[in-house]
């Protein structure tokens, strides 16, 4: 990274052999270590010990003369505030404390250190405003300040950056500064090289004033609230290498005089912004560019021919624009590309044999375009493709694509569902390689025929999604052989049959120690599993069973419970039957459980409130009965996970009540009235014999009466 590489440059540390440091110096270190907390002091209160040469304790470097001037404690696991009485260590240069979890404010006299070259505080947890200029504060020393990755808030004082006379690089990003960027900077800090004020709030226009950063090479300042157009004066800072806007709202469009001013640009990101219009041909005279990103804005028209003479081009993603036209229109051949988003457009025509020249491609996305045709066997040549997703676009003959597929070896993730249009899934065991696949998706298309043998030799699948097709037959019971699979969508099908018991013997959704091994490492591009839904990491994703809307029978084996890591469980409308099993209680860390709209019977399980970490529950349009399940979760949920059921009852079913025994009593039954008649009639005249049997006619029909009451559901107990 450009920041950490100057960071390095400048560092200025010696190598120390001398045996001693001052009185001063150690006891400003020992003010630090006191000041933090026991569980926090990254174990200094053991390796700084008082007796002992200050200039030999961890982190601590120290000139010839016994000067302290390097205290390097990055990522120490520190906890506790920053004191002010580090700045009496008058020879540091070098003051790094990053990646701990320090707190309060930053001390403005080590701000304003007369010896500090270097300042880095980022990754704490650190508050409060910038401090502003002291006094008659004279040119600071200061060269590289990163404050990144805290809580700062207010503005960034225009007084503090103006005695900064000598700063190179400030990283500010990921606080909550606000008002507007400082744009004067460079006319105080003329070597000004790296700038990245993202991930905070600042709001208001681009100025002007920062076309008069000769030496700027990194402006950044994506994710703010920034509006307007970029000025063309910005364009006069020609040494810039990068210039990130990405994720503000600004509109304009690409000008062509300007952008060819920008001769040494590298990055260009100016994603999910306002921006119209189209690329312009002089996008071909950035000759060092590698990245280009416009997604998320309003741009149209084709692509420029001239794109294709960016020769060092590597990253392009134009996803969700409105370009349109043939790829083809681009020579691929002569571009370096190994990540190219061009999804959610109006391209057209066929895959451009171009593309399958580029030979260190990793991933390409085509999704949500008018693509059509089949895929040429020049794809083998994408020997390190690892992402792949052509989802919604118009490609046939699903046989042969997934038999030229399979020669790209390095697949991992395979998107490739509301293709094929109502073709027949291949069956042929034939269909073998994908040994590196981890992501399938093959939904919407749709698709009829069973589900494929062939499936079961990917070994190495995690997430397989079949649903929203015509798919018949029973759910495989080789389910269980994919060891590492946690993600199964097969709904809307026709599937039929039992669930098979293979599916709850599926080892990545029983086992913690399983789950813990899902892979962690980023896809190549997010997959967007719904319009603001994105996963970047395999193990984000939700591990879900979905079988709803199939034809499938039988009852829930209560063997549910092997399911233990399971975050989505969806069996709606099938033809399932017998009752929900408690066992599904085991399942604790269920979030959505849905079974509605089956013919289950029996009662909700009182034990499903264990399920403290559920937010949807429905279980609508059964044949359940009996009381519903209060506390936890179950507060939460409304009569609509509930309706259809017209013998349950609860609290939260509005119209049906259940019966309380502290209820008034009901009236007495006319066979109640009759007996006790008869048994006062007994007791006037005396009779024993008669009241004996009367007294056991009496208990005898009460206990028949309560007998039967109990038979009654309990929601017509009124």
């Amino acid at each position: 990274m450009p920041f950490c590489s100057l960071e390095f440059v400048l560092l200025l540390s010696f190598a120390s052999l001398s045996t001693s440091c001052t009185e001063q110096e150690r006891s400003s270190l020992v003010d630090f270590r006191d000041g933090l907390s026991l569980e926090g002091n990254g174990g200094l209160n053991v390796s700084w010990v008082n007796s002992t040469d200050c200039c030999k304790w961890e982190g601590i470097s120290c000139s010839s003369d016994g000067v302290v001037t390097d205290v390097l404690l990055s990522s120490k696991s520190l906890e506790g505030r920053i004191p002010p009485s580090l700045s009496n260590l008058t020879g540091l240069l070098n003051l790094n404390l990053s990646c701990n979890s320090l707190y309060g404010k930053l001390p403005a006299e080590l701000v304003f250190s007369s010896s500090i070259i270097i300042l880095d505080v980022s990754f704490n947890h650190l508050s409060g405003s910038l401090p502003e200029k002291q006094s008659s504060n004279p040119s600071l020393p200061l060269k590289v300040l990163n404050i990144s990755s805290n809580f700062f808030s207010g503005q960034l004082p225009f007084t503090t950056m103006q005695v900064m006379n000598n700063l190179v690089a400030l990283n500010a990003s990921n606080n909550s500064f606000m008002g507007l960027m400082p744009s004067s900077i460079c006319n105080h800090a003329p070597s000004l090289a790296t700038l990245d004020l993202c991930l905070n709030e600042f709001s208001g226009p681009v100025s002007p004033d920062f076309g008069n950063c000769s030496m700027l090479k990194l402006l950044m300042a994506g994710q703010n609230n920034l509006i307007g157009v970029l000025p063309h004066e910005l364009f006069s800072a020609t040494s810039l290498e990068q210039l990130s806007f990405p994720k503000n709202d600004l509109q304009g469009i690409l000008d062509a005089s300007n952008l060819v001013k920008l001769t040494n640009l590298i990055i260009l990101d100016l994603g999910s912004n306002g921006f119209h219009g189209n690329i312009p041909n002089s996008v071909g005279q950035l000759r060092r560019l590698e990245e280009l990103h416009l997604e998320n804005n309003l741009m149209s028209g084709e692509l420029p021919l001239a794109l294709d003479n960016c020769t060092r081009l590597k990253y392009i993603t134009l996803r969700n624009n409105s370009f349109r036209g043939d790829l083809g229109r681009v020579n691929f051949t002569q571009l370096d590309l190994r990540t190219a988003d061009f999804s959610m457009n109006y391209f057209t025509g066929t895959v451009p044999e171009s593309i399958y020249a580029c030979s260190n491609l990793i991933a390409l996305r085509l999704a949500y375009n008018k693509f059509h045709g089949q895929f040429s066997p020049s794809i083998a040549n994408l020997r390190s493709l690892s992402f792949l997703s052509i989802v919604s676009n118009s490609f046939t003959n699903i046989t042969d694509a997934l038999q030229k597929l399979k020669s790209c070896s390095n697949l991992t993730s395979l998107l490739i569902g509301t293709n094929f249009n109502g073709e027949t899934i291949p069956e042929s065991e034939a269909i073998d390689g994908f040994e590196n696949l981890q992501v399938l998706t093959l939904d919407g298309c749709p698709l009829v025929g069973k589900i494929p043998l062939w499936l079961s030799k990917i070994q190495k699948l995690e997430i397989l999604d079949l649903s929203n097709n015509q798919l018949t037959g029973p759910i495989p019971s080789w389910i269980d052989k994919l060891q590492l699979l946690f993600y199964l969508d097969i709904s809307n099908n026709s599937l039929a049959g039992d669930i098979p018991i293979a599916l709850m013997n599926m080892p990545m959704i029983q086992y913690q120690k399983k789950g813990v091994r899902l892979d962690p490492k980023f896809l190549e591009l997010p997959v967007y599993w719904t319009p603001t839904r994105q996963y970047r990491i395999l193990n984000a994703f939700p591990i879900l069973l979905n079988l709803g809307n199939n034809g499938i029978t039988g009852s829930i084996p209560p063997e549910i419970d092997q399911l233990k890591m399971l975050d989505v469980l969806n069996f709606s409308s099938n033809n399932l039957s017998g009752e929900i099993p408690w066992q599904i209680s085991n399942l604790t860390s269920l979030q959505v459980l849905d079974l509605s709209n089956n013919q289950l019977t029996g009662e909700i399980p009182p034990a499903l409130t264990d399920l403290h970490f559920l937010s949807i529950f429905n279980v609508s349009n059964n044949e359940l009965e009996g009381s519903v399940p209060t506390g936890w979760q179950f507060d939460t949920f409304t009569n609509s996970s509930y309706s259809g059921n017209s013998k349950l009852c609860g609290p939260m079913l509005r119209v049906v009540q259940c019966y309380s025994g502290k209820a008034p009593q009901a009236p007495m039954k006319r066979g109640h009235k009759k007996t006790i008649s008869a048994l006062a009639l007994g007791i006037s005249f005396g009779g024993l014999a008669a009241l004996a049997l009367l007294a056991c006619l009496l208990l005898a029909r009460l206990v028949y009466d309560d007998h039967t009451e109990n038979l009654v559901p309990l929601h017509r107990r009124r």
